[in-house]
């Protein structure tokens, strides 16, 4: 759940031109571990239905995507925001802004996986329902 509302100065953009440097330095402040650069803009370009950023003065500052099934399920991925503005509504109107591409799209289900202590951002703050899901590890 977030503590503010997302700042006015934050410019959302659907299926904007990626730029893979950019995206990896924010997944990996977003999310730690060893930096890799990242070929997102062919990944997203062949295998997700929509993606969304959010940008501050130009910069990347969050980010979200969807792949999808070809038919009318589509998965979210993917869902980071830069640590200095975490907890002020970033993450939740990306995923809006997301479901609201994807709808437009024909999209009828969107699903996400996420760990325990996400379960208020996923089902508060976005709207998600809880469900039962397997995983298989490979």
């Amino acid at each position: 759940m977030h503590d503010e509302r997302p700042d006015s100065t934050i410019e959302y953009r659907t299926r904007f031109p990626v730029d893979d440097t950019e995206l990896s330095q924010l997944h990996h402040d977003a999310f730690g571990g060893h930096y890799e650069l990242v070929s997102w803009r062919s990944q997203l370009e062949r295998d997700s239905k929509s993606w969304v950023g959010a940008f501050t003065d130009g910069r990347l500052c969050g980010f979200v995507h969807a792949v999808w099934d070809g038919g009318r399920h589509a998965f979210l991925l993917d869902t980071a925001v830069d640590p200095r503005l975490q907890r002020k509504g970033v993450g939740s109107t990306l995923v809006s802004t997301l479901v609201t591409d994807l709808r437009s799209a024909g999209i009828e289900w969107l699903h996400v996986d996420y760990e325990p202590h996400l379960t208020q951002f996923y089902t508060v703050a976005c709207g998600f329902s809880p469900t039962s899901a397997g995983l298989l590890r490979l």
